[in-house]
């Protein structure tokens, strides 16, 4: 099984490009920092680790709209390892988490970077009615455009 679970801040601002062709798709691309445990024995002093992350689609425009340098997020992906040949002609190897998930991790106001506010993104259809009663207000019509998820 491949499922990585991360939580952390966006080191930069995500880099989008789309593909070519008829159907253009949004590739984003952005680096997270997650905090390490604190061990005794923590020899190089060290307490984060800097992920690459890469979204494709729905995803990627999300992460091009709403997700900027500093934002606390949380994702969950898989690992994708690949190489390539450099211009020097040496062979690269490469590591990145392929993010199917993102959520917000913390609100808007305990941050000074603007996130557009709590919630997360999944590309996948949402449920087209919710149980009544469930604890959810409704959000009335003409606000759509305020979200920052449809």
């Amino acid at each position: 099984m491949n499922k990585v679970i991360l939580m952390g801040r966006l080191t930069r601002d995500p880099e989008v490009r789309y593909s070519q062709g008829d159907n253009p798709m949004a590739i984003a691309r952005f680096s997270l920092a997650v905090d390490r445990r604190r061990t005794s024995n923590n020899q190089d002093g060290q307490t984060a680790d800097f992920i690459n992350i890469v979204t494709f689609g729905k995803l990627g425009e999300f992460a091009e709209k709403y997700l900027h340098k500093g934002t606390k997020v949380t994702l969950s992906g898989r690992i994708q390892t690949g190489s390539y040949t450099n211009k020097d002609g040496q062979k690269v190897y490469t590591t990145e988490v392929v993010a199917d998930e993102i959520e917000f991790a913390e609100s808007k106001n305990s941050s000074s970077s603007d996130m557009g506010g709590n919630g997360g993104f999944t590309p996948q259809a949402a449920p087209t009615a919710a149980p009544a009663n469930d604890g959810f207000m409704n959000i009335p019509d003409g606000i759509d455009e305020e979200l920052p998820f449809n």
